[in-house]
């Protein structure tokens, strides 16, 4: 194979490369966009929340709970209760 063929060949491996990049960098920058709309978005929900007299840190707290496993979430809750009698609280 010819150099000139050869410097084709990785000119076209590099190009295809190239777009691949630009595509997956594009992708990401795309899902950073969807990301922060979403962040807007929740911000937007919390702010009328607490329009309406909800307590956000609350409401926080709670998707949080949501979230989590329910008998790790009862093992802890039951440990907490045990800390609390214990402190007479």
């Amino acid at each position: 194979m010819s150099d000139n063929a050869n410097h084709d060949t990785a000119s076209g491996s590099y190009r295809v490369a190239a777009d691949e990049l630009r595509q997956f960098v594009e992708r990401y920058e795309r899902l950073e966009a969807e990301k922060k709309d979403i962040a807007d978005q929740q911000k937007e929900v919390m702010a009328e929340a607490k329009s309406r007299g909800y307590d956000t840190r609350v409401m926080r707290k709670l998707i949080a709970l949501r979230k989590r496993d329910r008998e790790e979430l009862a093992e802890e809750e039951a440990v907490l209760e045990m800390y609390k009698a214990a402190l007479g609280m």
